[in-house]
């Protein structure tokens, strides 16, 4: 028998209309506050100028041929005018694959290839690589986006200014909200190539609808979005969720410790959306006693557990709730997010609106009560409608009866609150014994002589796998193993025990914050 576990939050009602009118929606009533602007101030939309940029970028798209079969491949770092191309290509029909900016050029052939893009919207300092990367596939238009404040310069034959793209404003062109794709993400590639993820106008403007009663958004907010756009937390918590709710973006082209501080202090924020290297920052790094962050209210963290004690240590330091929640690409991308105020330590929050979930046995198939371990899985409006050209990927992934299958290992608690202890897939098996690499990193984070680590299971003939710690010391001091397992054995089961440790100048991670465990492999 099924054990369903619902959201504690009230349904919400999800209207069937594109992302862009569901993005606008308060653009009239608040023309002349600040939409979206970076740090410097040296690019900035009104919502009304918002608005009137996207309707001209689609008129412009439109009578260049994008309409609702084209795909533009948008590859930035986060700049206000992010958005103007995101929502230029829906409202023009389009689809949009957005694109890691420090990718290098095969990785983006590849992209281009797979999305079947036809123009690329590129940030100006990438044009070297977009350009190598275009040659062997559908792309005919590469569009120039200028570096805020910075007269543009020569550009190389055959590349577009932004500028020149915009046209007579139009409306938005008739979709199908439920059935048209709107954003073409790739997902990280833990097994095999990395894979567009579809997902449909209905499926974002759920998710930020989902999101409502979780996250309390009041009037006159401002949010620090570092996190990038081109990665569906990005997108959809900060860019596209932050604007529906009437929030003023800040902008930063990729995350410096000291330029977030001064945005925080002079801008006011009162959103800080991270990932848990940031937090481990706020916690650790002896600059942040130098900055007024009393603006604050809450810092919400999200794409990789976070720690109950490095979550408490950071919150007690700069003085506000810091939460977290959980989601994939796959899932537009929230299922789970804490309520203000009900914070756990250690849980990803609730079930958001609309959304049910099992944890189901790998082993077994059999779902699994509160405390019990298992696989994730998730049903609502938010789900995918599938991998492009991957059917099999798709049907490995959603089964019959529409529940997405995350890889993630779960524990839903007597409060309704879940709590992600691992990937499937990552789990050391030592000695027959599972081992969570997240549960080790999370405790062995806490050492005052420790900046941050990463923990890989390697091949050992007699126990399978031996759990191995990568090491980062904080600066002067040193690590040794026996630190390391005295820590654990004070706290962990014998057979979680680190066996080896290396340590090493910096834990390689993706720009969403994840460990990217294979590298260490």
């Amino acid at each position: 028998m099924s054990i369903i576990h619902t959201s504690p939050l009230p349904d919400v009602d999800i209207p069937d209309v594109p992302i862009t009118a569901h993005v606008l929606r308060r653009a009239d009533e608040l023309a002349d506050r600040v939409a979206i602007r970076d740090t410097t101030g040296a690019s900035s939309y009104t919502f009304a100028e918002l608005s009137a940029a996207i309707a001209s970028l689609a008129g412009g798209l439109r009578a260049r041929g994008i309409g609702p079969d084209g795909v533009v491949g948008l590859m930035a770092p986060n700049l206000p005018d992010y958005a103007v191309v995101f929502h230029g290509t829906a409202t023009a029909g389009g689809a949009v694959t957005t694109i890691n900016p420090t990718y290098g050029a095969e990785e983006v052939r590849f992209q281009l290839n797979d999305a079947g893009a036809t123009m690329l919207v590129v940030f100006a300092p990438f044009l070297e690589t977009a350009l190598a990367a275009a040659e062997g596939t559908d792309v005919s238009t590469i569009v120039a986006m200028p570096v805020p404040g910075v007269d543009g310069g020569e550009l190389p034959d055959g590349v577009v200014p932004l500028a020149d793209l915009m046209g007579d404003p139009i409306e938005q062109v008739d979709i199908d909200a439920a059935g048209h794709t709107v954003v073409l993400p790739y997902s990280s590639g833990t097994t095999g190539l990395p894979k567009g993820v579809m997902l449909t106008h209905r499926n974002l403007v759920a998710n930020i609808e989902q999101c409502k009663h979780a996250i309390l958004y009041t009037d006159d907010e401002v949010a620090l979005a570092a996190l990038p756009f081109f990665h569906i937390y990005g997108m959809q918590v900060l860019m596209n969720g932050l604007l529906a709710n009437g929030v003023t973006v800040v902008t930063m082209p990729r995350f410096d410790m000291v330029e977030a501080l001064t945005a925080v202090q002079e801008l006011k924020v009162t959103r800080f959306f991270a990932v848990p290297p940031m937090v481990l920052g706020l916690a650790k790094a002896p600059i942040v006693d130098d900055y007024d962050l009393s603006s604050l209210r809450q810092i919400f963290s999200g794409a990789a557990p976070l720690g109950a004690e490095l979550a408490d240590e950071a919150a007690a330091r700069v003085g506000c709730e810091i939460v977290q929640g959980y989601g994939m690409t796959e899932l537009s991308p929230v299922s789970h997010c804490t309520v203000e105020g009900d914070y756990r330590p250690g849980t990803s929050g609730v079930t958001v609106s609309n959304t049910e979930c099992r944890i189901v046995d790998p082993a077994t198939g059999e779902d699994q009560g509160v405390g019990e371990r298992g696989e994730l899985w998730v049903r609502g409006p938010q789900v995918m409608v599938g991998y492009l050209n991957n059917p099999e990927a798709t049907a490995a992934t959603i089964d019959e009866d529409g529940w997405l299958h995350t890889g993630d290992v779960a524990i839903v608690d007597e409060h309704q609150h879940v709590s992600i202890v691992d990937r499937l897939k990552e789990l050391i098996k030592y000695k027959g014994f599972q081992v969570p690499p997240a549960e080790l990193e999370a405790l062995i984070v806490t050492h005052p002589d420790v900046a941050d680590v990463a923990v890989i299971g390697v091949p050992d003939d007699e126990a399978g796998e031996l759990p191995k710690a990568f090491v980062v010391p904080v600066d002067g001091r040193t690590v040794t193993l026996e630190d390391v397992q005295t820590l654990v054995g004070e706290h962990l089961v014998s057979y979680k025990q680190i066996r080896v440790l290396e340590v090493i100048d910096a834990i390689p991670k993706s720009a969403s914050g994840k460990i990217l465990r294979r590298e260490l492999r």
